[in-house]
Formats: structure tokens, sequence, C-alpha cells
């Protein structure tokens, strides 16, 4: 359990990172094909295409699916994913469709109660679970039955939720960086205020917490439905990064800009990722692959090296 200094400190570090709007995620415009091709998939649920870069595996018979979701700042037009890694490229002649839909900021791609004034009308868990999945079937020849989804900071909590959620339809999932500790204090309070910072309202999403849907999303609180799943878990400590000196305040060339957006997440992350393995710990059956690094930041070097990883250890394994 946290001590009381351990969860304001939590909170604070949560806090300061919504307040500083340092997702990591933020990526200019641009159109994506970096190793994927760009499909326009409707949702009835949301009235509205989405566009969604896949990966396809090919013919040979039906196909493995994995969905790879954004961050916080997800944009419209593109995906993380596609701007700052080679992952898509990595994906091809792997064996299995990759899906990664673009849009979603501050959304928790989760079905909102309430359509939001400023996000619209939010029910990326309907899409995930079903429309997308029907056009992948249709188009991509996926099976709907080995299915596995992924993804970072805001999306690693997201993940976790879907696959604890609709643990028949999922096989596998991995949270890079995640808060899969929605309503113990502190986490609970930086998840609204990252939905506040990209301009929703918070209430619109779960209600009003510790009521509404907060408990119903939480992942540590669903554990126990990904018993026999295939999951990955990893998050850095904060301390220091081997592919960026300028955030180690002992370096000549320190940014506290960047300090102030890149650490407190990543020890945020660590302190959830850390409680979630824990309990999934004595979840019976779960097929658990954890990497806790003693540096790491809250940036998609990690990231991109974590889900090659969770490729080798969880997604192929599940899948093959």
């Amino acid at each position: 359990m946290l001590t009381r200094a351990r969860k304001r400190l939590v909170a604070g570090l949560v806090a300061l990172v919504a307040a500083t709007g340092a997702a990591a995620v933020a990526a200019p415009a641009a159109h994506a094909a970096n190793g994927c091709t760009v499909e326009s998939v409707y949702s009835n649920a949301m009235h509205r295409s989405v566009p969604v870069c896949i990966v396809s595996a090919g013919g040979g018979g039906p196909k493995p699916t994995l969905y790879l979701l954004d961050g916080l700042r997800a944009p419209n037009d593109n995906s993380g994913w596609l701007i700052e890694t080679d992952v898509a490229r990595y994906m091809n002649g792997k064996g299995a469709n990759v899906a990664i839909p673009f849009g979603g900021g501050g959304s928790f791609y989760t079905d909102w109660e309430r359509t939001d004034p400023k996000l619209g009308v939010n029910k990326w868990e309907t899409f995930l679970t079903r429309e997308l999945p029907a056009y992948m079937a249709r188009k991509h020849n996926s099976d709907n039955r080995r299915n596995g989804v992924a993804g970072l900071s805001m999306s690693g909590t997201s993940a976790l939720n879907l696959a604890s959620r609709h643990p028949g339809f999922y096989q596998a999932v991995a949270s890079y960086s995640g808060y899969p500790t929605v309503t113990m204090p502190g986490f609970n309070q930086g998840i609204q205020a990252s939905v506040i910072e990209m301009g929703g309202n918070p209430v619109n999403m779960w209600g009003v917490w510790p009521a509404g849907q907060w408990a119903a999303n939480d992942p540590f609180l669903s554990a126990n439905n990904l018993a026999g799943h295939h999951v990955y878990v990893s998050s850095g400590t904060g301390v220091g990064s081997k592919y960026d000196t300028s955030v180690n305040p002992s370096s000549a060339n320190f940014d506290p800009v960047k300090f102030a957006q890149m650490v407190p997440l990543e020890v945020a992350a660590s302190t959830s990722s850390q409680l979630y393995i824990g309990r999934l710990a004595v979840v019976p059956g779960v097929k658990l692959t954890t990497h806790i690094t003693p540096d790491g930041v809250h940036w998609w070097d990690y990231w991109q090296n974590d889900f090659k990883q969770s490729w080798n250890t969880t997604f192929a394994p599940a899948f093959f």
C-alpha cells in the first residue's frame, strides 16, 4: 500500500504532468504511411470515420490482430507510433495484422457516459471491441479469436482496462509506462487533470469519482479477469535516460523543462505499474512479463524497445 507521503508525492507528480502539458506523445500534423496503410473505418457509435493505419498480414488463412493505441495527445491525423518509432515497419512480415487508430487524445479509449463539449462523442471501447474488429475481419481476414492490445502512458492504462473488461476477446495485453491503479488516491486526480488538460470534463467520462464508472474501469480492481492471459508491463524509474542526458540534473546540457515533462510522469508510472505487478502476481495462470528498468523517462525510445520485447515475449506466444 502507498504511504501517505507516497500518495502526496504521486498526486503532486501526476498533477504536475498534467499542468505542464507533458504528454510526450505530442506530434506534428502529418499523413502517415510509415510501414502501414491508412484506411477509413466508420464508427456508428461515434458518428464519424476514424483513420486507422493497418499493417496487413496478407493472405494464407485467418490472422491474429494487434490493436496499438496512442497517448494523451494523440493527433487526429497520425499516431505517435508512426511519427516516433519504427514499429509498423518492424511488424511487417510477422504474420499478424496491426491496427493503429488515429485520434482519441484525452479519451482514455473508453466509452464516455456523456458527450463532451470539447472532446465530443467518445465510444472508443465500442469501436475497438466491436466496430474495428468487424472491419478487420471483413477486410483483412482477422479471425477475431487471437487479439491483443497495447498502449503507452494514457493508453497503457486503457489497454489493460480493455483487456480486463473483455477477457474473452483479448488474449494478450501490454502496457508501457501506464497507470493501471485508476482509483487510488493521486492517480485518479492525475487522470482527471489529464482529461482537463485536453479540454475535456472528466465527469463526462466516468462520472464523479469515486462513484460512477471509475471502479468499473480500474485494471487493478479487475486484474483477476486476466487469469490465463499473456500480460506485459513495463516502465522506467524516471532516474535519468541513456538516450537523453538533458534530463539528468548533473549534466551540462540539463533542460529543466524537459525534466519536468518527462521525469515525473515516469516516476508515477513506475509506482503504479509496480503496484499492479504485485496485484497480478496473485492472479492464477497469468503469463506475466515485466520490464522495470533502473533508468528511463517518459519517451518513445523506451516504448519502441518495450514494444519489440513485448511482441517476442507476449503477443507472438499468445498468437502462434
